[in-house]
């Protein structure tokens, strides 16, 4: 276990260990959970406060589409995949509870949000204590022209998912290194919550990001929307914020999503640098990179560049309004299902960013079908069946969530796809 996090922003109401603060009925976005004195919790089997949204069981419902609550994952065990690289805690002897909170929209409306990132040649840990260095990993000559273009879908905490798929693609060696040459690897977001070890995962993107570039390659990742849901809980904590339906604050936020005590505990600064400097979108091969299947990027600007340094002038505000507008945006979804409205709503992306495609995470492809909580309760197509994504849209749209936080799978796949 790693020592404790740096609180790198001013003081706030709530951080990595302390206790939780006297919340109000005014709190009506979250099913607020009651824990004391537990500082962080990982579910939400909580009391509730007057006015909180509906929930099924003990998962709340999501708040803009309606959408049915994904059955719990079996419980988290280490895979013979797992293996942690020199220097490097790969895996995770924790077990992962038996449950995990539900996808829950944490603001009103059909809102919906999501993040980017920036290579930083960082890194390994030195050992069981908090000092992160830097390691660059002497590489074959890189090949001439850019090498094949992959994309992963939400991680969601599962790092030993994660290293299986990476090692199937051969992306990754035996012992958990880069060893795709010049390939080219996008992650769409979503690193941590609801999943065993969000920190491992983002260690491992940050490492293969300077081993790749070592190697004329690059392994680069797009801010998701619960990148900004942990920026906020630990920038902000229980500081009140504005939101559609009433006050709010990060923290409940994040604990009603998933957010695991383990997580905040090893957060550090350099995990803080390395989110806040994800781009939102980009474009690779004539596809439009995206972790949210939402419209909202076009609030942000007419060109990528002016998005992605939209997005960073925000997160460097280090306001809590204009984190948690950003966060609300990027967690609304579900604007390409429709058959009618859905291949318009991706042309509008297309026409202002470029592209022939949209790839996206972000929307589980279980709910993108339908296939989890039909009212007649028969689900022809369970989440275990997913074994690649979902090409939607009119073909406009390719949806890489494989709900690996329901007994889904996680995607990592080729483009371009041979549909």
């Amino acid at each position: 276990m790693y020592g404790s996090a740096t609180v790198v922003e001013g003081s706030m109401t709530q951080g990595a260990g302390q206790g939780p603060a006297m919340r109000t009925e005014t709190l009506r976005d979250f099913r607020v959970p009651v824990v004391e004195p537990v500082p962080y919790v990982t579910d939400t089997a909580a009391a509730a406060v007057p006015g909180d949204v509906p929930v099924y069981g003990e998962y709340p419902a999501y708040y803009d589409q309606g959408a049915p609550v994904p059955p719990p994952r079996p419980a988290y065990a280490p895979s013979p995949a797992q293996v942690p690289g020199p220097g490097v805690p790969l895996g995770t002897t924790e077990p992962e509870p038996a449950e995990h909170p539900g996808y829950a929209d944490p603001a009103g409306g059909s809102e919906d949000y999501t993040p980017t990132q920036r290579d930083l040649p960082i890194i390994s840990r030195g050992g069981p204590g908090d000092t992160v260095q830097v390691q660059y990993v002497p590489q074959d000559a890189p090949a001439d022209g850019p090498g094949p273009l992959f994309v992963v879908g939400d991680v969601h905490g599962y790092l030993d998912e994660l290293i299986t798929e990476l090692h199937a693609q051969r992306l990754i060696d035996a012992d958990g290194r880069w060893a795709a040459g010049n390939a080219r690897l996008w992650f769409l977001g979503d690193f941590t919550d609801r999943g065993p070890d969000g920190i491992g995962v983002i260690d491992l993107v940050m490492r293969l990001s300077a081993e790749a570039a070592a190697a004329g390659g690059y392994c680069k990742a797009l801010m998701g929307n619960h990148e900004l849901l942990l920026i906020g809980a630990k920038r902000f904590g229980d500081t009140p914020v504005v939101s559609g339906a009433g006050t709010a604050t990060f923290q409940a936020a994040w604990l009603l999503n998933g957010g695991q005590r383990t997580d905040m505990e090893r957060l550090q600064d350099v995990h803080l640098q390395w989110m806040s400097r994800l781009d939102a979108t980009a474009l690779e091969d004539g596809h439009l990179l995206l972790h949210s299947d939402t419209t909202a990027y076009l609030d942000y600007g007419d060109s990528i560049e002016d998005v992605n340094d939209k997005v960073h002038e925000l997160l460097n505000q280090h306001d809590a309004d204009e984190t948690w507008d950003l966060f609300r945006k990027f967690t609304k979804r579900f604007a390409f299902r429709d058959q009618e409205t859905g291949p318009q709503a991706v042309r509008e992306l297309l026409d202002t960013y470029g592209g022939s495609r949209v790839v996206h995470g972000h929307s589980p492809i279980p709910y993108l079908l339908g296939d989890v909580g039909t009212e007649d309760g028969e689900n022809t197509q369970g989440p275990e069946a997913i074994d690649g994504p979902h090409v939607y849209a009119n073909g406009l749209a390719i949806a890489m969530d494989g709900g690996v936080t329901m007994a889904g799978k996680l995607l990592v796949v080729q483009l371009p796809l041979n549909d």
